[in-house]
């Protein structure tokens, strides 16, 4: 099923026209279209979905459960599950299961436009300049070079991010971002990772339970660096038990291709020379928001670093547009944050009540064996930020359900006010790290207390009773620990 797309009528004035059909731009279209709101979704690809959909979260998470299945069968003894022989990866049916995957998304995608009447015109959109007598233009460029316009009396820019690449590397079959890698024929024998952030972390993760030789260059202290200390410190165990080659402080000088792979140069901790030889290289030193050649220049957008500054309800400095998603200064680029953005940003040209994002309540999850999912300050941000802290810690080897699973690695800490006993931040690595975190968002949000936690139930046996444990260690009363 291929999405009934729309063309620009030149008598038709939207309410709202999204530039980019990524989860920011194509969150906002359902939701202004659910307000009421007449709603054009531009975007350039004849498919909806974005990075996030067809080369980033959705299909990354989808090769992430097929390496939990296979760590799994990998101990299938244990289990009691005999008479399996040696398990053979077939990797081409592994990728066939995540394009399917894809798909049908984007098939729901598709579903949901027609459902909320939302007009969704392909094409690549750029700005005209200010609004005219309130009504603002955006020049349409057609697949085939034909030019139209789409006339809106709001516009949202959602047009995303691409991966960063290393200055004089060209992607290819060796040296990779998230897109090729996604598609290679086979795991490969030896993978450098340039970069471990989430997305050079999870797929470092990946191969190595495939049975890659995986080594991580990282040039700042740590792995997870946007996580808590303690976070990042038993990572890097934990994946060095694994056997992967964890370098922290390590600058990357040159990347070359050579007859069987890639050479790999860097500069380790101790400032010694080092190289590295493998088979193929993930670069994964982050994203740039996708903000060149949208016609910013014509308006007073101001741009930040090359990302768009916004106020509270996600608004431009040029009255009537809107930037969302990716693109947006002073948020990190996940695409929950991307959608909440959206929602905000047509709430307030709904005349809806809205919240505004808060920077301190975003969700981070990365989706590596152990995950990590965390929200709110770490304990030396709350230091910094003048708090009198308490900090809880419960390790996972002391929750009932995390044995039954097998999977123990790792702990909850919480860091709460002294004073008041509220909670500032809760980071998690372990077993259902990121669907845990949903709880402590929530208690967030509602400005919970340790005290009031330590008496909420929690089911037994649970992976969510580590939470109620990390909030008992807090008053170093843990029932488990």
């Amino acid at each position: 099923m291929s999405p009934e797309w729309s063309f620009p009528l030149a008598d038709t004035i939207y309410d709202v026209a999204v530039i980019g059909g990524g989860p920011a731009g194509y969150t906002a279209a359902i939701r202004g279209a659910e307000y009421g709101l007449k709603v054009a979704l531009i975007d350039s690809s004849d498919k909806l979905g974005g990075t996030c959909l067809k080369v980033g979260c959705i299909p990354t998470k989808a090769l992430l459960f097929n390496a939990e299945i296979w760590d799994h069968l990998k101990h299938a003894a244990e289990f009691g599950i005999e008479g399996i022989g040696t398990p053979a990866l077939n990797w081409a049916a592994v990728l066939k299961r995540k394009d399917g995957i894809v798909t049908k998304h984007i098939k729901g995608l598709d579903f949901l436009m027609k459902k909320n009447k939302v007009a969704v015109i392909q094409g690549t959109g750029r700005l005209t300049g200010p609004a005219q007598t309130g009504v603002h233009t955006v020049e349409l460029t057609a697949a085939d070079g034909a030019v139209s316009q789409v006339q809106a009396k709001n516009i949202l820019l959602a047009t995303g991010s691409a991966a960063k690449m290393i200055p004089g590397l060209t992607p290819g079959d060796r040296i990779l971002t998230n897109i090729e890698i996604l598609s290679i024929p086979q795991p490969p024998k030896s993978l450098v990772v340039i970069g471990a952030g989430a997305v050079g972390l999870e797929f470092a993760s990946i191969f190595r339970s495939f049975g890659t030789e995986i080594t991580i260059l990282e040039f700042l202290p740590r792995i997870a660096p946007v996580e808590d200390e303690e976070v990042s410190k038993e990572l890097t165990r934990l994946f060095k038990k694994r056997g992967i080659d964890v370098n922290t402080g390590a600058k990357v000088e040159k990347v070359e291709t050579t007859e069987t792979g890639v050479r790999v140069s860097f500069i380790d901790v101790n400032g010694k020379q080092q190289i590295k030889e493998a088979e193929k290289v993930l670069v994964a030193v982050g994203r740039a928001g996708l903000t060149a050649n949208i016609g910013i220049e014509k308006t007073k957008i101001e741009l930040e670093r090359g990302l768009v500054k916004v106020n509270e309800s996600q608004e431009t400095a040029e009255p009537g547009i809107f930037a969302i998603g990716d693109i947006v200064s002073g948020l990190p680029q996940l695409a929950h944050v991307g959608s909440m953005c959206g929602m905000v940003a047509v709430a307030k040209i709904a005349g809806r009540k809205y919240r505004p994002v808060r920077r301190d309540r975003i969700p981070g999850c990365t989706y590596t064996e152990p995950q990590i999912g965390s929200v709110g300050l770490t304990e030396a941000q709350a230091k910094e930020k003048g708090y009198e802290i308490k900090v809880g810690k419960f390790p996972f080897a002391g929750n009932s359900k995390a044995t039954i699973l097998g999977n123990h690695d790792g702990f909850v800490k919480i860091v709460s006010d002294a004073k008041y006993g509220e909670i500032l931040g809760v980071h998690i690595l372990g077993p259902q790290a990121t669907e845990l975190i949903a709880e402590a968002v929530a208690v967030m949000e509602l400005e919970g207390t340790v005290e009031e936690l330590m008496f909420t139930i929690h089911a037994h046996p649970t992976l969510a009773e580590s939470l109620l444990d990390a909030y008992g260690a807090v008053e170093g009363m843990a029932i488990n620990a």
